[in-house]
């Protein structure tokens, strides 16, 4: 049942029989704008929500995992992309679907040869320059959000993380 617990302020999940509160928080994102010469890698999705539009190499973070290996993980498993972060891009509260999205400026770790391919939740996966991302095609507002921070942060010191817009 819901109510609020003895000593909260906020109306939660509480078991009629044990008084266990189930805490619902919201779910942490992580993902990354991996460039190589001003070009950025998307991944067409190959999964719902969104099936067959472009977005970031990102995803849900698991137990037990650094906002950074989450997102190293990401980029390998949506695009096979062997990556090296350059540090927070954009931190975006998403409050209407429990969300925050950690997103991360990162590029290749061979930059002489940026190895990628689609994973298993990819369709495709492209290095993309500015003039040729496919927005009419764009999965979602945060990408859309984080390709602009990173177009206004792409080289030299990051500075302070972008925020909603």
């Amino acid at each position: 049942m819901r109510l609020v617990p003895d000593g909260d302020t906020r109306e939660r999940l509480v078991c009629r029989e044990c008084g266990h509160v189930a805490y619902e928080n919201p779910k942490i994102v992580v993902g990354s704008v991996v460039a190589h010469h001003d070009r950025v890698l998307l991944c067409r999705r190959a999964i719902e929500p969104r099936r067959g539009f472009w977005t970031l190499p990102a995803g849900f973070l698991e137990m037990g995992e650094s906002v950074e290996d989450g997102a190293i993980r990401e980029a390998f498993e949506e695009a096979e992309a062997h990556i090296v972060l350059d540090g927070i891009l954009a931190v975006y509260s998403i409050s209407r679907i429990g969300q925050v999205q950690v997103i991360f400026r990162a590029r290749f770790a061979d930059a002489a040869f940026p190895a990628f391919a689609a994973g298993p939740e990819s369709a495709e996966v492209a290095l993309f320059a500015w003039p040729d991302i496919p927005w009419d095609r764009i999965a979602f507002p945060s990408v859309h959000w984080s390709l602009d921070a990173w177009q206004a942060r792409a080289h030299g010191a990051l500075g302070a993380p972008a925020g909603n817009p």
